[in-house]
């Protein structure tokens, strides 16, 4: 089997988590990672990858830290199908333009505009639309979960209009101690908030408007979300149509998961790298039908989430897959999603 090459540019809380994905496919390899900074995460990715530098700068400081160098970025790209930027915010779409003089296919994340590749991606909505093309976007982990929890609902022809709050990690886990806040809430200064638009940029007949408030926690978003459905229906029904994604899983007050951390914690009793969660979980017993009317809340693991979606992306830029279920299958099947924790 021919393996598609995949590149890694950027070694932060979503590229670490991408290069241990591609690793566990069959039909991938990772052929290196591509960053600037000497700190201990490349320390530790070199272990285990090729580092190259992506400026002098960063190869004089891998030079200083003992960090060996395989070469610079567009040696990296020269020896990829398709690179997976994971840079920080906005730095996505500066790198864009070197990946298009490289002829290499690229994947940005949902901090860049859907103008940057024309296309935004969730792998059980538009796969096919994105096969063989230059480039896509993973949209972001508030968007991804949007799109897989009220496609479902489309899928089933439920979705009438949605009505979402978001209240957001206020930063990734691992740099808290540098930024955040503490005592306080921060409203986004604009309803709706981003991520309702983002989610038209996936499928623009969806009727969607979210509102998002920051939170003073850093282990996932809270989502709560009011529905009017197409018609009349039973929590039964609305249960059958969130399990037509494979990606959502069903959580219960009753078992004590009942708060993010605990949830995260059971991530890590069942041996998920990192404490992972893939899924959308969704709290079933909270959920509550009334008539034509949908309440319902679930969490979503913002350093994870979007991480299928992106190996499912690289399989449909190459091409290498054209069904998008066997890709999904794939996916679900290397990393353990489920829609059932326990």
């Amino acid at each position: 089997m021919k393996k598609i090459k995949v590149a890694v540019n950027g070694y932060g809380v979503i590229g670490k988590r991408v290069a241990e994905a591609v690793a566990l496919q069959e039909d991938m390899k990772l052929v290196g990672i591509g960053d600037v900074a000497a700190d201990w995460r490349i320390k530790v990715a070199a272990r285990k990858y090729n580092v190259f530098a992506n400026t002098e700068e960063g190869r004089q400081a891998m030079n200083d830290a003992q960090i060996s160098v395989a070469g610079n970025l567009n040696d990296l790209l020269s020896i990829a199908d398709v690179v997976v930027d994971c840079a920080p915010k906005k730095f996505g779409a500066q790198n864009a333009e070197k990946y298009r003089q490289a002829g290499v296919k690229y994947i940005v994340q949902g901090g860049e505009k859907h103008e940057t590749t024309g296309h935004s991606f969730s792998a059980e909505n538009n796969y096919a639309s994105a096969l063989n093309r230059e480039s896509t976007r993973v949209v972001s982990c508030n968007t991804t979960s949007i799109v897989r929890t009220l496609s479902a609902l489309k899928r089933v022809e439920l979705l009438k209009k949605a009505r979402g709050t978001l209240l957001r990690r206020a930063t990734d886990p691992w740099e808290s101690h540098k930024n955040g806040i503490m005592n306080t809430l921060v409203p986004e200064p604009e309803i709706p908030s981003h991520q309702g638009p983002d989610a038209q940029s996936v499928d623009h007949e969806l009727d969607v408007v979210t509102a998002a408030v920051k939170v003073p926690e850093t282990l996932s978003h809270l989502h709560y979300w009011t529905v009017q459905l197409a018609r009349e229906a039973s929590k039964e029904e609305v249960l059958e149509a969130f399990g037509t994604s494979t990606r959502t899983a069903l959580i219960r007050m009753d078992d004590e998961l009942s708060a993010n951390n605990a949830v995260k914690e059971l991530m890590l009793d069942l041996g998920r790298p990192h404490g992972d969660m893939y899924e959308v979980a969704i709290w079933e017993d909270m959920l509550k039908v009334e008539g034509n009317e949908l309440y319902y809340a679930y969490l979503v693991d913002n350093q994870a989430i979007v991480i299928p979606e992106t190996i499912d992306a690289i399989r449909a830029l190459t091409g290498s897959e054209s069904d998008p279920q066997k890709s999904i299958e794939k996916t679900n099947r290397s990393l353990g999603v489920t829609q059932r924790f326990i």
